[in-house]
């Protein structure tokens, strides 16, 4: 079912789930945890070291405004007006209560103490963090902030796809077996994010212990897709791509024995969640990491729970 979201359609959806967010977020304020999901609601899971993850995962960035609305400035303005605290911890509750147990975002200082913020009003959501401190040799300064995730209740950590896309350009892939064991000394599960393929390729070369891959698959049918002759690295903003070569990356995780979790599925609101969510099902991937605005969490969750219960034409097996 294709997301068609008009401004009548917006105004009912964003009213009625603002509603419902606030219901839940009033109970959880009273000491109730947000009520869970009915069996009829529940996402299919995955697993992830210890963690159980909803095969849907709400991601970030629009919880920390942005939006990678290529050359549309005011959108991130927009993002930042519509998307308040009291919206985005409505956000979460709406989340949860969908089946989505499982968020993604980076160590925006303001977006964290939200989430913590959440948990002290009965949140449950499972949180997998970034650190953006700098990799450098040793990863001491990556290794602190990795400390202060863990003190602050992270349920997993992987290290930053922008960082990772550096250290391969660099001749530096070593440190990402680092920065990844300064995770795992923790005990918590702990990934490689990555735009860039030879990130996963430097990373099974060198064997990294990595207990998860968080790397981009989109297709390039949309309009404003990149042209062959436009594609010039990994990633760009305008024209908007984030998966350079979407076919080199289904056929390398096909012997890739890790849980991967795909995102930019819709390049950034560009592809329809149907098309998006089954492109990398199909193309491979165990989990889907997209982010929401709150009225559009229920009809992405339905979309995900009815191309799970269909029988998907995946040429690589379930990793998790």
């Amino acid at each position: 079912m294709p997301r068609q979201t008009g401004r009548r359609t917006f105004i009912r959806e964003s009213i009625a789930t603002s509603a419902a967010g606030a219901l839940a977020l009033t109970a959880s304020s009273s000491g109730a945890a947000p009520a869970s999901p009915t069996p009829a609601e529940a996402l299919p899971q995955g697993k992830i070291g210890k963690l159980s993850v909803s095969r849907l995962l709400l991601g970030g960035n629009l919880l920390t405004h942005y939006t990678h609305s290529r050359d549309l400035r005011y959108v991130y303005a927009l993002a930042a007006k519509y998307n308040t605290d009291e919206k985005i911890l409505e956000t979460l509750a709406l989340a949860e209560a969908n089946g989505i147990n499982t968020l993604s975002v980076h160590t925006v200082p303001h977006t964290l103490d939200l989430l913590k913020q959440h948990r002290k009003r009965g949140g449950k959501i499972q949180w997998i963090i970034c650190p953006t401190a700098p990799v450098n040799p040793g990863v001491k300064e990556y290794a602190e902030q990795v400390k202060q995730l863990v003190d602050m209740g992270t349920d997993a950590i992987y290290l930053w796809g922008v960082h990772a896309d550096r250290l391969v350009g660099q001749g530096k892939a070593e440190l990402i077996g680092e920065a990844v064991e300064a995770a795992r000394k923790h005990g918590l599960p702990s990934g490689v994010g990555g735009h860039d393929l030879r990130v996963v390729e430097a990373c099974e070369r060198l064997k990294v212990p990595n207990d998860f891959y968080i790397k981009t698959l989109h297709h390039h049918k949309y309009p404003s897709g990149p042209k062959p002759e436009e594609i010039k690295g990994p990633y760009q903003e305008d024209p908007g791509y984030w998966c350079s070569d979407p076919e080199a990356v289904i056929e390398r995780m096909k012997t890739v024995e890790k849980p991967w979790i795909a995102f930019k599925v819709m390049a950034a609101g560009a592809i329809s969640p149907t098309s998006g969510f089954k492109f990398v099902l199909e193309g491979g991937a165990d989990f889907v990491l997209a982010g929401m605005f709150d009225f559009e969490i229920r009809d992405d969750m339905m979309v995900m729970k009815s191309l799970l219960a269909r029988e998907l034409k995946r040429q690589r097996p379930w990793r998790a």
